[in-house]
């Protein structure tokens, strides 16, 4: 006998390709559907913190898509989910499978929790093409070089259609939940409204997916230039799954261009940054590479707040971390190049450059993430040699020559000299790695 079953969305708020829905509504005759403003998360947030707001207006339109029928909770979820199953009297709670060590406690304190009302925990998998586990060496083991990876995720590729659903539509089998209220505003759960810069919600995603599919084949040789309308600006709708990844995926294959073949790259690095954190843990609070723990940092909190404000002397620096805090989105060339900067010109912990990232972007993802941040610092898998520095004036002559990027956020009048002499910093930073690798 089919029975009643709530789906728990998360990072998939979307009606198309939502793999937890279509597997509730394929194995359960009533289906209800629930979001948490989860306080365990929440708290810990700036009250104007857009990747809430974010949020809020792409549940506004997913409730409106589902024809009213979201429930939306603000609590605990480890709290809220059980006693919403249990009010609802369901078989079972569905919900995407989460590779991040504090979703995967959540989770696993949920699945306690329903487990003592007879209730299941039935996820599956949505974040990701390939889970930690299904691309692996011939040895059985995680890749740990892109490269290898890359090729045998390309080779699996064959198999991706295998279980990709259409859209949902809201008459589906979705029940409405009683007494419910709609989407709360950012007021009542205690935020503030921000200038969110970017559209929002499923269909928000789907508006910019095909903006981009008209550049697409161009990729390759935009996407380094912040001036240029190059990047797909869909980073932020992957974290929280207003588009599915299989079907940027599925675009990117269609087309036989380089630059659809680039972005594809990017997107299978997606993957390999997902399963370097689910399967190397210890990365989240160190070095991948364990022998550069031992790096003596600078302490220079003059230095480190002169990085957050944009304000190093060196234009593209500046810029780049000027366009971040004024808008939650910083160009992935700058993130290189800013990150570098960080770590190679100011010495200073690449951890310390990681939080503030993950403080300010609205695409913030621990994995990517964590997995860019070493790869700058030389401190990752596959990352660029620790003897390779990033020049920033060299950056600036390549990626923006004509200084189009740097005039839109670094006027002219606010320029500085320079905090460091990029040849003499780039001196110590040899001489700070090498210490550590002749003391093995």
């Amino acid at each position: 006998m089919k029975t009643r079953a709530l789906v728990w969305l998360r990072r998939d708020l979307r009606l198309a390709d939502n793999a937890a829905l279509a597997a509730a509504l394929e194995r359960c005759g009533e289906v209800y559907c629930a979001f948490v403003f989860d306080t365990d998360i929440l708290d810990a947030l700036p009250r104007n913190d857009r990747r809430v707001a974010f949020i809020r207006e792409s549940l506004v339109q997913l409730d409106e898509a589902m024809g009213g029928k979201l429930a939306v909770r603000h609590g605990r979820a480890v709290e809220e989910i059980p006693r919403l199953a249990a009010e609802l009297g369901v078989g079972a709670v569905y919900a995407a499978r989460d590779y991040e060590p504090a979703a995967i406690a959540r989770d696993d304190a949920v699945r306690t929790a329903l487990a003592a009302q007879r209730i299941a925990l039935e996820q599956v998998k949505d974040h990701v093409v390939f889970e930690p586990r299904e691309v692996l060496t011939q040895a059985g083991t995680p890749y740990t070089v892109f490269t290898p990876y890359k090729n045998a995720w390309l080779k699996k590729l064959g198999t991706l259609d295998a279980g990709v659903h259409d859209v949902i539509p809201a008459q589906a089998g979705i029940q409405g939940v009683r007494g419910i209220r709609g989407v709360p505003p950012l007021a009542d759960i205690g935020f503030e409204a921000t200038d969110l810069r970017i559209p929002t919600g499923e269909q928000g995603a789907r508006d910019l997916l095909e903006d981009f599919l008209k550049r697409i084949d161009r990729y390759d040789t935009t996407r380094d230039f912040p001036a240029v309308k190059g990047p797909s600006y869909l980073g932020t709708h992957l974290r929280f799954g207003t588009i599915s990844i299989r079907e940027l995926v599925r675009h990117a294959r269609k087309r036989n261009s380089e630059g659809a073949k680039v972005w594809l790259s990017e997107l299978c690095w997606r993957d390999f940054f997902f399963q370097i954190l689910a399967n190397f843990p210890h990365v989240v609070d160190g070095a991948f590479k364990r022998q550069y723990d031992a790096i003596e940092w600078e302490q220079d909190e003059r230095l480190f707040r002169a990085w957050c404000d944009g304000r190093t002397g060196y234009p593209i620096v500046d810029a780049a971390m000027r366009q971040l805090n004024t808008t939650g989105y910083m160009h992935n060339r700058l993130r290189m190049v800013a990150a570098s900067f960080l770590v190679k010109d100011l010495g200073i912990d690449w951890r310390r450059g990681e939080r503030y990232f993950a403080e300010k972007l609205l695409d913030y993802e621990l994995a990517s993430n964590n997995g860019n941040w070493q790869w700058a610092a030389s401190t990752g898998c596959d990352a660029q040699p620790w003897f390779r520095v990033f020049n920033p004036q060299n950056q600036q002559e390549k990626f923006d020559p004509q200084g189009k990027f740097i005039a839109r956020y670094l006027p002219e009048g606010e320029r500085i000299d320079p905090i460091v002499d990029h040849a003499q910093a780039r001196e110590r930073t040899l001489a700070r790695y090498a210490a550590v690798r002749d003391a093995q």
